[in-house]
C-alpha cells in the first residue's frame, strides 16, 4: 500500500477528517475529535501508526517484522506499520478499520451515535 493508498482510504471512512495538529510534517486521521492513524509523509519508508487491541498488537509485532510497537506513541495501545512492506493491502486495511472501530468504541455514546456503522 502506498502513503497515497493509505491516506486515501483513512479518508474514505465515515466522518473521518485529515488534520495536522503536531505541525505541517505529520498527517493525523481523526474521527469523531480523536486520533486513530498518523503518518509523516517524508519518512522513507513510508509507515503509519495506528491504534490496536494490546494482545492483538503483540500477536502481530510476533508475526510480522513490519509491525512494530508504535514510534513516540503509547507502545501498549499502538503499532508502527510500514506501509510499502511486506504486508498486505487487505491486511492494511483490516488494521486501519480496526483501529478506526477501537476509537469510535472510545467515543462518548452521544457522538458515537451519530456516526454509522462501518461497512467495507
Amino acid at each position: 500500500m502506498t502513503l497515497a493508498d493509505f491516506c486515501a482510504y483513512c479518508l474514505s471512512l465515515p466522518h473521518v477528517e485529515e488534520t495536522m495538529p503536531f505541525g505541517p510534517e505529520a498527517l493525523v486521521y481523526k474521527v469523531g475529535g480523536k486520533m486513530f492513524a498518523l503518518t509523516v509523509p517524508e519518512d522513507y519508508p513510508a509507515k503509519a501508526n495506528l491504534k490496536c487491541d494490546p494482545d492483538r498488537a503483540i500477536e502481530l509485532r510476533d508475526r510480522y517484522e513490519d509491525v512494530q510497537p508504535g514510534y513516540h506513541m503509547n507502545k501498549r495501545h499502538w503499532n508502527t506499520v510500514t506501509l510499502e512492506g511486506r504486508l498486505t493491502n487487505a491486511l492494511l486495511r483490516e488494521l486501519i478499520d480496526h483501529s478506526y472501530q477501537l476509537v469510535i468504541a472510545s467515543l462518548p455514546k452521544k457522538v458515537r451515535e451519530t456516526l454509522p456503522p462501518l461497512t467495507s
